[in-house]
């Protein structure tokens, strides 16, 4: 049964009573992602990031951690696999796969720290803000926050790869596109998530049962002075 708050309205914090196995397929794929990780970032950044050969490497677990992302999720609703445990290891994988190739390209001089630092404090920031609004409601992804997503996982996995010359200069269009998608799809879930703090139900019940306690002070208030006098 589902919880609910004063006003007969469902809490959106509440979670229904889970049904899935732990042990699944969108779980084994989230914990192999966390897997490649370290592998990733040794075959990143082994002999200073100068073997192609493991930097194709790197490129190939990183695209297939890309994959499962995208995937595990999927399948998890199509099955009703959906478990606390993989809402928890989801995105902390897929900030662990993003952040471990931004520090480690910078770490590399392929990238500038302050793009790696603007997108990652981007992406704490909204995680930060998904659990505080969470017992008002869930913000729901936008278009431009999945096409944030694309081109940040494609500008990455260019800079992975060893290039030179017109494709090494494209790369850098890619993630100058990505950046301004960081940074405005940050913004706009700023805005979205003070709206819901601001109009959820569990807030308009919250500003309703303030006015009803501010509407009866006065009148005790008035009582006592009726009484003294």
């Amino acid at each position: 049964m589902s919880a609910v708050v004063p006003g007969g309205s469902a809490d959106p914090a509440a979670t229904p009573p889970q049904t899935a196995r732990l042990v699944n397929l969108p779980n084994a794929l989230t914990l192999l992602r966390l897997a490649v990780v370290p592998l990733f970032a040794l075959l990143l950044l082994t002999d200073g990031g100068m073997d192609d050969g493991r930097r194709y490497w790197a490129t190939l677990f990183f695209a297939l951690a890309i994959i499962t992302d995208r995937y595990d999720g999927m399948i998890a609703r199509r099955r009703n696999q959906v478990t606390e445990f993989g809402k928890l290891a989801d995105p902390i994988a897929d900030k662990a796969l993003t952040g471990t190739a931004l520090i480690g390209l910078s770490v590399l001089a392929l990238l500038p720290w302050w793009v790696t630092l603007t997108i990652l404090v981007r992406e704490v920031g909204v995680t930060l803000l998904r659990f505080w609004v969470i017992r008002h409601g869930v913000i729901a992804a936008s278009r431009g926050g999945k096409a944030k997503t694309v081109l940040q996982a494609l500008a990455i996995g260019m800079y992975i790869l060893p290039m030179s010359g017109v494709f090494a200069s494209a790369r850098w269009w890619v993630m100058a596109a990505a950046l301004v998608l960081t940074v405005v799809t940050g913004l706009d879930y700023v805005y979205r998530a003070l709206t819901l703090r601001r109009t959820s139900a569990r807030a308009m019940q919250a500003a309703a049962a303030r006015r009803a306690t501010a509407g009866d002070e006065p009148a005790a208030g008035q009582e006592r002075r009726d009484d003294a006098a």
